[in-house]
């Protein structure tokens, strides 16, 4: 209203100046029931002027007093949705917070002071939920069944509260209910994907896989990554089965998983066992090189070390060799390289791979594998004292994961099919291996050298002692068994006449007493 007084005054204004610039604009004349006026044509411009504002005020008067009713409508709809806002926000807040109690009592305000079904509904679940009460909860979720776009949330809170309960078998229903919607969820596909696993269901889980890739529910990577780890699991499952048939689909799926992810180190090594089981020795060869050059796991370099039996040390080192050179600047191949150089037997190898080792031979990079792989290689140079120093230090090192991956005996992931769903999750998800063995802190293959249990002499003492009296047996304190006494001769490199073995002591012989 004032902006409209604002505008008409300024056209006033300038009628007013227009008139003043003309000079005479002449004069106005009106007639209305016998009356005649005559006045200034600029006077009448202005008469005219205000008569026609205050037509236009007081019609807007009328139309604002009309519109009461509807105004006052809307301030106390508006009124009542800033209530239904606030009383949600508090019973989110609560719910949040772990006050069930008040996020009851702000739900069922909620229903008389908000609108939207929708939100209304899932706060009465999650305030039951949060004050432990399992019947409303329940009552809450089946609530939301009947409205399309809650179905999906209904489901899950009912599956969700069936794991609560240990119902595993009404979880899974649920979950599969959710998983057969027009717009299945992910939470469905994993539930169902997890309980297939738990239960060794290879073969439903890779159909579920295909479906879920199908219907654009997990990415392409998740569903090789998936389809990989459960065919060596299959794999893993069958290849101990009596019948030849079964154990040539179990070849099957680990050629294909080795395949699709030769970075998976489980399906190129039960490939590869399946493979040399049945003669094809070149094959699970060049299985386990495509997955060493992928990624390297010593579960890979083992399996390929003991493919061939019947070969010197020197052919051996040679092939691990090649082995080492399709991935020569990884860990694994440095850690390899030491491997290789103790069988060679030749000192500038061994001292030559050792060197490389530095970086990781730091405090905070230290693990019991390469404590054990610097005292092998200690050994193989007939450095005892030093072999026993990385053993000591070995026992106050961590364990490598990788490592852990082998058990007592030397099976690479001998699995239970628990440790296998994990293992099968953990790789879809991520691309990264999970270590079960290591996680529950087992024992796996030994990764340090047997030591002799009584004290070597160093070489330093053994000569003093010679230099003085010539040759004498060790003191009793530090002697050895036979077969200790003759491993420290061979470690040190001593000829039979330097040192001589401690002379067996007289028997006392038993007499008779005298009568």
């Amino acid at each position: 209203m004032i902006r409209t007084l604002l505008i008409f005054l300024s056209i006033m204004a300038l009628i007013a100046v227009a008139f003043a610039a003309a000079g005479d604009p002449g004069t106005a004349t009106l007639i209305w029931l016998g009356y005649r006026i005559d006045t200034p044509a600029a006077a009448a411009v202005i008469v005219i002027g205000l008569l026609a504002f205050a037509a236009v005020c007081f019609w807007n008067l009328v139309l604002w007093m009309s519109r009461a009713p509807q105004r006052a409508e809307r301030q106390r709809a508006a009124a009542r949705r800033r209530q239904g806002e606030e009383t949600l926000t508090r019973g989110f807040i609560a719910v949040v917070s772990g006050d069930g109690a008040e996020a009851r009592r702000q739900a069922i305000k909620a229903v008389d002071v908000h609108d939207n079904v929708a939100l209304v509904r899932i706060l009465n679940a999650l305030a039951a939920e949060t004050a432990h009460d399992p019947v409303a909860t329940r009552a809450a979720w089946t609530a939301m069944l009947s409205v399309p776009e809650l179905k999906l949330a209904g489901l899950r809170g009912l599956m969700t509260l069936a794991i609560s309960e240990g119902d595993r078998a009404e979880a899974i229903r649920l979950a599969g209910e959710g998983y057969n919607q027009p717009k299945p969820a992910m939470w469905a596909f994993k539930t169902l994907f997890e309980a297939r696993s738990t239960a060794g269901e290879w073969a439903e889980a890779l159909d579920l896989v295909e479906g879920a890739l199908n219907r654009k529910l997990v990415s392409p990577l998740f569903a090789e990554r998936a389809r990989a780890a459960l065919m060596a699991a299959s794999a893993a499952h069958l290849e101990t089965a009596p019948e030849a048939q079964i154990r040539e689909q179990a070849l099957d799926y680990a050629v294909r998983a080795a395949k699709l992810q030769p970075m998976f180190a489980p399906g190129a090594v039960i490939a590869a066992r399946l493979l040399s089981a049945h003669n094809k020795l070149g094959r699970a060869e060049d299985v386990l090189e495509a997955a060493y050059a992928a990624q390297p796991h010593p579960a890979i370099w083992l399996a390929y070390r003991d493919l061939v039996n019947d070969e010197t040390p020197k052919d051996r080192a040679r092939r691990l060799q090649g082995l080492i050179d399709r991935n020569p600047q990884h860990r694994e191949s440095r850690l390899l390289e030491v491997e290789r150089a103790v069988l060679s037997g030749l000192r500038a190898d061994i001292d030559r791979a050792t060197a490389a080792l530095e970086d990781e031979l730091t405090e905070e990079r230290l693990t019991r594998r390469l404590c054990g792989l610097m005292a092998k290689a200690a050994l193989a140079v007939q450095d005892v004292d030093g072999a026993r120093g990385w053993v000591a230090k070995a026992s106050l090192a961590r364990a490598e994961p990788d490592w852990s991956d082998l058990d007592p005996e030397g099976k690479a992931f001998a699995y239970t099919p628990s440790d296998w769903t994990t293992l099968v999750l953990t790789y879809a998800e991520t691309g990264a291996l999970a270590h079960p063995r290591h996680e529950r802190a087992e024992k796996g293959l030994p990764d340090v050298p047997d030591m002799p249990t009584r004290y070597v002499p160093s070489m330093p003492f053994v000569k003093a002692a010679q230099k003085k009296s010539g040759p004498a047996p060790l003191p009793d304190n530090l002697a050895l068994s036979p077969d200790g006494y003759d491993a420290a001769i061979a470690g040190h490199d001593l000829d039979e006449a330097e040192v001589a073995p401690p002379a067996p002591k007289p028997r006392a012989r038993k007499t008779k007493p005298t009568k």
